[in-house]
């Protein structure tokens, strides 16, 4: 997609912000009322199964996730518990295996940086840095190693396992991470770190990539000071700030046409809704960018927190101009992302009950 043809898309999208925003308030009042069962109008309820081979599986009274180590650590199926059904919050793998494909996963990790990079190549501190592609499909490099690579299991708990993985001997990037995924009553927390394990320092960035389940009254609100637009290779090329049809302020209903961009000043904290089941997600991390891929006609859409965008190693400053951290030699950085499901007014109720409003 051309910069011209997503200009004029979101000046036609923006056209129609006011009906939205009015609808947007009529089902946000709706939602306050009390939450329904699940039934056979859930469309994507779906009953728990055997687990999957190879496959770590961690469960509380809320919550259960299934994380697969050989499979770039990543996420299963991630799923809401209630009455003994399990409602998926990521969009679950159909079926993993040997072969399968990292993006027919829940989610899987971001580093040693997010999305692609531009000709495969950056220059930094005066010297040129070649990054290899990583994937056949792809002709630049994406997503870093983390996602490709099988991870070791360190720990192993309940409702707790860390993971790691070590590339010593990788090309540009050395490194040795670790990421662990908790189960904290409804909240999942995934902590993911990275230490440069090379001989010299470079910039160094982390993210996840979840696959959010989209139905036809899916709501976005990710508030977002600005974006990306980017060329046909989805690369970046103008920083523009964040339209009114995108701007995602409160509950904005999922874009009908394609969004594949990275949005800048992002306050870190972001609201799924799917108000036919009554229920919430909240996700919250410590970066200050987010990538929308929303593409249409699907049942699923990836909001992935990140701290920094797309190519940011080679916009205007380089990396660390772009929210990256330089890291040298031994030295580590660490990120934290939460995700909390909740039935839709149960916050509300519960914030009510602490001002003493409820008992």
């Amino acid at each position: 997609m051309t910069v011209a043809r997503t200009e004029q898309r979101l000046k036609s999208a923006s056209t129609t912000s006011t009906a939205q925003a009015n609808a947007r308030r009529s089902r946000l009042a709706a939602a306050s009322e009390p939450p329904i069962r699940p039934g056979p109008h859930t469309a994507v309820v779906a009953m728990g199964g055997a687990d999957v081979e190879g496959c770590i599986t961690l469960v509380n009274a809320h919550l259960r996730l299934e994380v697969a180590p050989a499979l770039g650590g990543g996420i299963t199926r991630f799923d809401w518990r209630h009455e003994g059904v399990l409602v998926p919050i990521f969009r679950p793998c159909a079926d993993p295996g040997p072969g399968t494909d990292p993006n027919e996963l829940a989610c899987y990790p971001l580093l040693p940086y997010s999305n692609r990079i531009g000709n495969g190549h950056f220059q930094f501190s005066g010297r040129a840095v070649d990054v290899p592609p990583n994937r056949p499909d792809e002709p630049l490099p994406l997503h870093g190693d983390g996602w490709l690579g099988a991870w070791e299991v360190e720990e192993e708990e309940a409702t707790r396992v860390r993971l790691t993985l070590d590339r010593h001997d990788g090309k540009p990037y050395s490194f040795h991470a670790a990421q662990t995924y908790a189960l904290e009553d409804a909240t999942l927390v995934v902590t993911l770190e990275v230490r440069n394990s090379g001989d010299a320092a470079l910039p160094f960035g982390l993210g996840l990539h979840p696959f959010l389940m989209r139905e036809t009254d899916t709501e976005l609100s990710a508030a977002a000071g600005g974006l990306w637009l980017c060329g046909d290779d989805w690369l970046p090329v103008r920083h523009v700030p964040a339209p009114p049809a995108w701007q995602f302020g409160v509950a904005y209903p999922m874009p009908s046409e394609m969004v594949n961009n990275a949005f800048t000043g992002w306050s870190g904290r972001t609201s799924v809704l799917w108000p036919k089941r009554r229920l919430s997600l909240t996700i919250a991390a410590d970066t200050d960018y987010y990538v929308l891929y929303a593409p249409p006609g699907e049942d699923f859409f990836c909001f992935e927190p990140v701290d920094h965008p797309i190519n940011a190693v080679n916009l205007p400053g380089g990396g660390e101009a772009h929210g990256m951290t330089v890291l040298a030699p031994g030295e580590r950085l660490a990120r934290e992302f939460r995700f909390t499901v909740e039935r839709i007014g149960e916050g509300a109720r519960r914030a009510r009950k602490r001002e003493g409003l409820l008992r």
